[in-house]
């Protein structure tokens, strides 16, 4: 008898679900990959960064360090990229007048400046965007800890999703699949039913509506 239940039988061990998703830590790379590689070929690259780190600032000011360690908390040790990213990146947002620095002895504490507000306002859902894949793939590791170690996994899993909420999305996915060769008519109709989906997921009103 199995001592623990995946999400999705196709895989039986974490590695592997790693592997199909993207995420294997490449070898002799930094954890997450030196520039910045997330899930399924797609990077945080230089901006994005950028981006996360202002966001962190806005929430509180804090150094370095703290930025690195909070950044690799929230995706459970996935994406910590390197001081050498991060500084540098830091600087920047200082010449740019984005971040203020207070000098705490040897280290440096970074405060959001109103031009940094700007440009994460300008830049908001975006940036929500790439949180909520920090949390995502923070969920998956755990997810895939917690197999790897053998330890039993609810219907909710590592993700906190209902078996309803899984359910749905896997019916989502074969209701694609099986319209893969629809025409343009239909290819239309189908996604003015994902865009009215989704304005109510995220609690928007859809022009018209």
């Amino acid at each position: 008898m199995m001592k623990h239940r995946h999400i999705c039988n196709m895989w039986t061990h974490p590695l592997a679900w790693l592997r199909a998703n993207g995420m294997e830590r490449r070898r002799g790379g930094h954890r997450g990959g030196g520039d910045g590689e997330m899930t399924r070929g797609r990077k945080f690259g230089a901006e994005d960064l950028q981006l996360l780190l202002l966001a962190l600032i806005s929430e509180r000011p804090a150094h370095g360090y703290e930025l690195i360690k909070e950044l690799a908390a929230r995706s459970n040790g996935y994406y910590s990229p390197s001081p050498g990213m991060v500084y540098p990146a830091l600087t920047y947002l200082e010449e740019l007048s984005q971040v203020t620095v207070e000098a705490h002895g040897n280290r440096k504490s970074y405060s959001l400046a109103p031009e940094g507000m700007s440009r994460l306002d300008s830049q908001r859902e975006h940036v929500d965007l790439m949180l909520a894949k920090l949390r995502h793939v923070g969920r998956k590791m755990e997810l895939a800890r917690r197999a790897y170690a053998g330890e039993e996994i609810g219907e909710q899993g590592a993700a906190g999703w209902t078996k309803e909420m899984i359910e749905a999305r896997r019916a989502l996915k074969h209701a694609l699949l099986l319209r893969d060769d629809a025409d343009e008519a239909e290819q239309q109709r189908i996604a003015a039913i994902l865009r009215r989906a989704t304005a109510e997921i995220i609690g928007e009103a859809m022009p018209g509506c």
